[in-house]
């Protein structure tokens, strides 16, 4: 429960129908294996007291009250678990029968939720027994207390800040307009639904998409718990299947007729953050609504969903596949409007044989032959220097050939040299003037190359580079357009990798492989033995952190502490908590001292869901203090022991 983070279950017992004593033993026994797993909150199937396949048996007395019996029998089961728990039963009040979520909490029965959309139709038939029911919550008698009973019921816990429980019932999420919906605008952020959906040719897959996008058009959690074993077969058949969500991601789900728990982890933060985001999400309006307290203990566990490590990067190849083409289709569109708004025929490129080059010229490429323009008016430009090896200049040479694109050499060291003279910079003192020079020479060359042939410079920067400030300004920080502004290096590695294996081309595909097997880098510094000297990596650290923190904290907006948390789960096989520890301190100070950098960005194409462009996603003053954020990450430190770093 640490970070917001709430362990939840969703259940399916193994039943008998109208039994429902023996029921009731089988959840004890499903809520003893929840509270061995640490669930807090738990969720059983629609009607799972009784079975949801009684049908005419629900008119009957004798089971109406063995189903309270049984309630109360899981009820004091409960003393001492610590969880919320929602299992499905019948309940008469006022002469009619209701299909309701009996809501269980540490002994005490605290909520009763009834079913509002009553299905009579197809195979379904019940509004031959049960009644709609009501939404403004109402005191009922049930065994002597005083139980609330009505839809519009809230669960809430201080255990984590800012949680909210609300329950829906099986045909209510397939409604036009299911309470789920009212459940979020008044503040709901965990919607559980009880249900007994059986099993028809494909119907798994549209029962698996309405909780999918319940879950990302409420920006919920969703739990959904479904009959399964034990169910009449007489008619139908019903296969247990669970599913648990989050803002339109699966995180947990059973495979089909198996009836076996399932347990994840709801990052309740996540969901507030979100919220919070996006401004059109409706105001909290919870004046119909009865909220109701309920105990659970804040405890420490361990996480069982898993985080990608790469969370710009699909972890599924067909996805990711589609989502490169789709990327590479953003940034040619984009750049092609560009060209043809300022009228330019000609593209300027400095090309190094590294990956953020070689996108940006093959993007071009596709943007030229979109506007049928002559790929000879792409100007790629190969700037040698002190750094440059043999490798990279060949690849860069030979990939503009390839394409199509005039290669233009433009040997700068002499006019670095001149420069060192004219400044007093000693050349063999390797500092940061001495990479900046360069980096600003080449800038220049390319500026006055596109206003000789009337063309833009098309810059090379990528996302990455650009949040941690790795850029020289006014030297690869600049250009005309930044088609890669949006993409982060993790993902440029793939944009180019399906390049390779897409383009049909085998001299192609040989060197951008090449290219992708290079290391980072900007050569600046002099070779070591013709090889590059200089790796970025080494100096920044991994992109594949970088990126993975850039994700939570600006996406999400989360704490350092829990992206450090994120971070050792994701990558406990790859680095040690020293190594992330030191590499996520990096990162925040270089995220905030650099904000002077991207307050001046180049226009270029928004391809995701996380930019750092200061017109659009990221509006952050470029002196803003970092303290805050180091300060907690020092905290953990001391909470954490001397990681030596």
């Amino acid at each position: 429960m640490q970070n917001g983070f709430i362990k939840v279950a969703a259940m399916t017992p193994h039943i008998r129908l109208a039994d429902p004593i023996y029921n009731a033993e089988r959840i004890c026994e499903c809520i003893d294996e929840g509270e061995a797993n640490k669930a807090k909150i738990m969720v059983f199937p629609e009607l799972c007291v009784t079975g949801y396949t009684c049908g005419d048996l629900f008119l009957q007395e004798r089971l109406l009250q063995e189903a309270k019996r049984a309630l109360t029998i899981i009820a004091a089961h409960t003393d001492g678990v610590d969880a919320l728990i929602f299992v499905g039963m019948p309940l008469e009040w006022e002469n009619r029968l209701y299909n309701v979520a009996a809501v269980v909490n540490c002994g005490d029965i605290i909520g009763f939720v009834p079913k509002t959309c009553i299905p009579a139709y197809g195979e379904f038939y019940e509004t031959r027994h049960f009644a709609e029911g009501i939404q403004t919550p109402v005191m009922i008698d049930f065994e002597g207390e005083e139980i609330p009973f009505g839809t519009n019921q809230l669960f809430t816990s201080d255990a984590i800040e800012g949680l909210c429980v609300a329950c829906e019932i099986c045909e209510d999420i397939w409604a036009a307009d299911p309470p789920s919906t009212s459940h979020a605008v008044a503040g709901a952020n965990i919607i559980v639904n009880l249900s007994a959906s059986n099993e028809t040719v494909g119907k798994d897959a549209y029962r698996q998409m309405l909780v999918k996008s319940a879950s990302a058009r409420l920006i919920c959690g969703y739990i959904y718990a479904s009959a399964g074993e034990g169910e009449s077969t007489q008619d139908l058949v019903f296969g247990g299947h669970n599913i648990i969500a989050e803002n339109g991601a699966i995180l947990a789900e059973v495979k089909k007729f198996t009836c076996q728990s399932i347990y994840s982890d709801i990052d309740v933060k996540r969901m507030q953050s979100e919220r919070r985001r996006m401004n059109s999400y409706a105001p909290v309006n919870d004046k119909e609504y009865l909220t109701i307290p309920f105990a659970i203990v804040r405890e420490e566990t361990d996480l069982t969903r898993t985080f990608n490590k790469h969370p710009f990067v699909p972890a599924d190849e067909q996805k990711r596949k589609a989502r490169c083409e789709e990327i590479l289709s953003i940034q040619s569109y984009g750049l092609k409007k560009r060209l043809a708004h300022t009228g330019s025929q000609n593209a300027v490129i400095g090309i190094s044989g590294g990956l953020d080059s070689t996108l940006v010229l093959l993007v071009t490429a596709r943007a030229f032959d979109l506007l049928g323009l002559d790929r000879k008016g792409i100007k790629a430009v190969t700037m040698p220097c002190f750094g440059t090896t043999d490798r990279t200049y060949d690849n860069a040479c030979r990939l503009s050939k390839i394409l199509g694109a005039e290669l233009i050499e433009v040997d700068i060291k002499e006019a670095v040299n001149i420069h060192f003279r004219d400044i007093g910079q000693d050349a063999e003192n390797h500092d940061v003037t001495y990479e900046n020079a360069q980096a600003r020479e080449r800038t220049q060359v390319l500026m006055d190359i596109a206003n000789k042939v009337g063309g833009l410079v098309i810059g090379t920067g990528d996302m990455s580079e650009l949040a941690l400030g790795w850029a020289t300004y006014n030297g690869d920080h600049m250009s005309m357009y930044g088609v890669n502004a949006g993409v982060p290096k993790t993902l440029v590695r793939h944009l180019v990798g399906f390049y390779a294996d897409t383009c049909q081309d085998e001299k192609l595909s040989k060197i951008l492989l090449d290219v992708l097997d290079t290391p980072v880098s900007p050569e600046l510094l002099p070779p070591a033995e013709g090889k590059i000297s200089q790796k970025t990596e080494d100096l920044v650290g991994p992109y594949e952190l970088h990126d993975f923190f850039l994700y939570y904290m600006l996406r999400w907006g989360f704490s350092p502490e829990k992206v450090f948390r994120l971070a050792l789960s994701a990558f406990s096989d790859e680095y040690d908590m020293e190594t992330i520890y030191h590499w996520l301190v990096t990162f925040y100070k270089r995220f905030f001292a650099q904000q002077f950098k991207r307050s001046c960005l180049p226009d270029g194409p928004k391809v995701g869901s996380v930019a750092v462009s200061p017109r659009g996603d990221l509006r952050m003053p470029s002196d803003a203090c970092g303290d805050i954020w180091l300060e907690e990450l020092e905290s953990l430190h001391a909470v954490l022991g001397d990681l030596g770093g």
